[in-house]
């Protein structure tokens, strides 16, 4: 009995490490956390929700572009780390869900061209340049635009990559949404200062976010002469220097957005939460960690942000 028992439990500790993996390993949690900051976004500007169409989609394109980033390692043969050997015994699955999520992303988005096909044609220039420039942003990024047009790869840029990354985020999930809810002919009014404060929250948190993954990766880029935060300066000098500073810049900007749109204690104490524990996570990288804990801890930050963003606005 007490080996049924025994491989019982084993199982589904066997069962829980792979379901673990295949959300985490294969970015479905980022795509999930890319519809929960938007939904912040809505909420902390008092707006209407998108479309769930929009927000399908969203999902789709979030898991598509991150799980890109693995795609030379679905060929290696080489044993990088226990995410890329992930990718490797699970080739086939990761091409097969690459081209069902870009099928749905091409059906979603064919949806919403042909219902709001006549507002696409008068979306005002201004919503145009946000939505190039985010777009931009991202190709560069991997370095997607043709080489004949721009030899540029801001992924291989260093100390700009986590900035680059941050401030797509924060575009997807902060400007991006009073795009597509303008296009979705959904009537709105908002400050624009507002606007911008809340993408400087969002800029910053992602930002520091990137350069603590930078942190897994701190070998492996000094051997390829990357110049990240953390190959500049090493681990110590970049919690002290750069994660702690951006830290206190994202801090003033949510207490800025706070004062402006007349917060209360209860509501600013609750945005604090997610400041103070990326501080507290910040001081706890000086020792190495596994991937599940950026993975999980890291990224969990992320989500914990936008629920304290959500859960603060009930109190306003």
């Amino acid at each position: 009995m007490s080996v049924r028992k025994h491989n019982f439990v084993s199982l589904i500790q066997g069962m829980g490490e792979r379901v673990i993996k295949f959300i985490f390993f294969g970015n479905y949690f980022v795509g999930f956390l890319a519809i929960v900051l938007s939904l912040e976004t809505s909420t902390q500007l008092r707006i209407p929700f998108n479309s769930t169409i929009y927000y399908l989609m969203l999902f789709t394109v979030t898991v598509m572009y991150y799980t890109y980033a693995y795609s030379g390692v679905l060929k290696s043969t080489s044993t990088v780390n226990l995410r890329a050997e992930w990718y490797r015994q699970h080739r086939v699955q990761v091409i097969f869900s690459q081209w069902t999520l870009l099928i749905s992303a091409v059906i979603l988005c064919s949806i919403l061209l042909i219902k709001y096909f006549e507002n696409l044609l008068r979306l005002p220039l201004q919503y145009w340049l946000v939505v190039l420039m985010i777009l931009l942003s991202s190709l560069l990024y991997y370095g997607l635009l043709p080489k004949s047009l721009l030899k540029l790869n801001l992924r291989n840029t260093g100390w700009l990559k986590a900035f680059v990354i941050g401030f797509v985020w924060a575009g997807c999930v902060s400007l991006i949404p009073l795009v597509v809810l303008h296009i979705e002919n959904t009537a709105y009014f908002i400050d624009p200062i507002l606007v911008f404060g809340l993408f400087i929250k969002n800029w910053m948190f992602c930002t520091i976010n990137a350069i603590m993954f930078d942190m897994k990766d701190y070998e492996d880029d000094s051997n390829h002469q990357l110049k990240t935060f953390v190959v500049r300066f090493g681990l110590k000098r970049t919690i002290s220097s750069v994660l702690i500073p951006l830290s206190l810049v994202g801090i003033v900007s949510m207490l800025t957005f706070a004062q402006y749109r007349h917060f209360g204690l209860t509501p600013i104490l609750i945005n604090l939460i997610p400041f103070l524990l990326l501080l507290l996570v910040s001081y706890s990288m000086h020792r190495k960690k596994s991937i599940f804990y950026y993975l999980i801890v890291i990224d969990g930050l992320v989500l914990i942000k936008a629920i304290c963003g959500i859960l603060a606005m009930q109190f306003v």
